[in-house]
């Protein structure tokens, strides 16, 4: 590429480093995510300065800009005339504060998109940290299982084994984030040496993550998980081979735990019932009764909130204010507000409105037809290239409309998020004959 003889190979190290290191900061917490995100920003600005912002803007890019643009302008609008009247705060503009950090999020996608598109870093590495932290952090896990403690001292956490993660319990959503990369390392990098072995290596993978998400108590990520593995073997026909021994792995897995512990088996029978009692308010339209369990009513609780400011949302991390204020409050009911409505777009409706909705929905729609559209069903000139591929299917699980999430605007959420979108877009825009597209 044009930079690729330009820069350093200190520079290359450093930001190979740097990538490869994330895997570890979703581990040790949000603060080291912070540092290592402004320490991504600020020494990109100082080693590339005005080539980082030369990078050609494409409509896809210009989407993505409109939309962080346009959460700083919601901010400030509620922050002057709505917040302050239920909150008491005396206009001190702290939803602009955020609106304004919150931009960092569109900096990182842009540097990792200059990053990737200009070969600075090479994702081996990044492959390498993220197979052997979920290595890593599965084994802590079974180690936890097996002798009540993990290798850290910490205790499993309501029959829920969350491994290094301590007293959070998200142990299986970072499985079901950073675990793929395994699968692919040795087929991408390591093929010469261990290719004849793959169809051993791969299914041990599968069972080793497989049951470690499951001890993590984690259902949500343990379905993703699952569904990201089989779009890779439904669309990725070199991945075909491997769907029996798959299927399988599953079902002993899954049928040997359940029946040898008993707190696994209660977990997912009341994930099982939370289903099925979900399903039958949603038919009977019973979402006000006594009996709706408070993780349905978050959901519900969107739409009153949403009302209130409809095309422009109330900004970014005010549902927990605008929602006590909405109409239609049963004040007989003993539900209190969550912090947000438990879904990416629901989230997005109230805080950014239907304006912000519009615009990061079409720039999601962008980036699937610009790498999963274009992979598989329109002949390119990156038919070929694997390394793309599981980036474009955890997108795809991020993405996904049809799941309870955490919040979008946090820092681990969105931090993922715009890694996975500005690498995947950064290897989408290599080849210039794709970029002219774009």
């Amino acid at each position: 590429m044009y930079l690729e003889t330009k820069i350093s190979a200190k520079i290359k190290l450093f930001y190979n480093l740097l990538l490869s290191l994330f895997p570890v900061f979703f581990i040790a917490g949000n603060m080291l995510i912070n540092i290592g995100s402004i320490l991504l920003i600020i020494s990109a600005l100082f080693c590339f300065g005005k080539k980082l912002f030369k990078l050609r803007f494409f409509f896809l890019d210009k989407i993505l800009l409109s939309f962080f643009l346009f959460i700083i302008i919601t901010g400030t609008i509620n922050d002057y005339f709505y917040l302050s009247q239920i909150t008491g705060w005396e206009r001190d503009f702290i939803t602009l504060k955020k609106s304004i950090f919150f931009f960092r999020y569109f900096l990182i996608y842009l540097i990792l998109r200059f990053l990737v598109e200009n070969e600075i870093v090479n994702l081996k590495y990044f492959f390498v940290s993220s197979a052997l932290l979920s290595f890593f952090v599965s084994f802590d896990i079974i180690f936890q299982f097996l002798t009540g403690k993990d290798i850290f001292g910490f205790e499993p956490i309501k029959a829920k084994y969350s491994g290094p993660f301590g007293d959070e319990l998200i142990a299986g959503s970072y499985l079901q984030r950073f675990s793929i990369f395994a699968f692919f390392l040795i087929p991408l990098y390591y093929s010469k040496d261990f290719n004849k072995y793959l169809k051993f290596i791969i299914p041990i993978f599968f069972a080793i993550f497989f049951i470690a998400i499951i001890l993590s108590g984690n259902r949500m990520p343990m379905v993703l998980f699952l569904f990201s593995i089989f779009l890779i073997i439904v669309f990725q026909k070199q991945s075909r081979k491997y769907l029996l021994s798959f299927i399988v792995t599953f079902s002993l897995i899954f049928l040997v735990i359940i029946n040898q512990s008993i707190t696994v088996k209660n977990n997912f029978n009341a994930f099982y019932n939370q289903i099925s009692k979900s399903t039958e308010i949603i038919i009977n339209k019973d979402f006000y009764s006594n009996k709706t369990p408070p993780y349905l009513q978050e959901f519900v609780t969107f739409y009153e909130t949403w009302k209130m400011h409809k095309y422009i949302g109330g900004g970014i991390k005010n549902f927990r204010y605008y929602c006590h204020h909405r109409e239609n409050i049963d004040k007989n009911s003993n539900f209190i507000c969550n912090m947000h409505p438990h879904n990416y777009y629901l989230e997005i409706l109230t805080e950014t409105g239907i304006i912000g909705f519009i615009l990061i929905s079409l720039f999601f729609l962008l980036v699937l037809y610009q790498t999963f559209i274009k992979k598989y069903f329109i002949h390119s000139v990156f038919k070929n290239n694997n390394i793309i591929i599981p980036f474009i299917f955890l997108f795809i699980t991020e993405i996904f409309p049809i799941k309870s999430t955490g919040s979008f605007f946090t820092t681990g959420n969105s931090t993922y998020l715009f890694l996975i979108i500005g690498i995947l877009v950064g290897l989408a825009k290599q080849d210039i004959s794709i970029a002219k597209k774009f």
